[in-house]
């Protein structure tokens, strides 16, 4: 058996960025339509704005073998569509008993979490929060703050992304909209099709 070289990635929190990764993409503006309550709002601001980015990864993937780990690190840009925060896609990890860990490493955002069952959870994440995203759990980042939300993940290398379920229920049961006591606050999503008892099944046999 030949062992893997141990190896080390540094973070730059100014920009968002990591050093030594193997992989890298962006999602912009244009790659989100579909996701805002307000598409007019959405239009609006992609005439005006432009094609920008709205969020980055980066990260180091040694291998796909189960056991071992990814990490990386995710820029989110602030703003709004509307009244609702910018947003990642979202996913469950393709083999949904695998979790996820994010690190809070500068900026202010939470992780809006869904069962298959529907049930919503939310943690706030700012810098030196940790979060813990189960098995079976949903999930999605989202910036609440003024500036870019910045966090290092790690999930297991064999865990996969599944990002279809979000558009198989037209989005998540929840979103996050301005208002509240934290400036963020929960409304149910009109056009949210709930999953039906073959399907949560299914998800959880994963």
């Amino acid at each position: 058996m030949t062992l893997m070289e141990p190896a080390s990635c540094r973070v730059d929190i100014s920009g968002g960025t990591m050093s030594g990764a193997t992989g890298n993409y962006q999602k912009r503006l244009g790659d989100l339509a579909g996701l805002y309550a307000d598409a007019a709002a959405f239009s609006a601001q992609l005439a005006a704005e432009g094609n920008k980015i709205v969020y980055d990864v980066a990260d180091f993937r040694p291998s796909a073998a189960a056991g071992d780990l990814i990490f990386g690190i995710t820029r989110m840009s602030p703003g709004m569509i509307g009244e609702e925060f910018y947003l990642t896609r979202g996913h469950i990890h393709a083999q949904a008993d695998r979790p996820e860990i994010y690190y809070g490493q500068a900026g202010a955002g939470l992780m809006l979490m869904e069962s298959p069952e529907g049930e919503t959870r939310v943690v706030e994440i700012a810098a030196q929060t940790i979060c813990y995203v189960p098995p079976f759990w949903i999930h999605r980042s989202i910036n609440t703050g003024s500036t870019d939300f910045i966090m290092v993940f790690s999930y297991p290398a064999d865990a996969g992304q599944d990002y279809g379920i979000i558009e198989q229920s037209n989005g998540m049961r929840q979103r996050v909209m301005r208002g509240g006591d934290n400036g963020w606050t929960l409304v149910e999503n009109a056009d949210y099709r709930g999953r039906s008892a073959d399907a949560i099944a299914g998800l959880m046999a994963r």
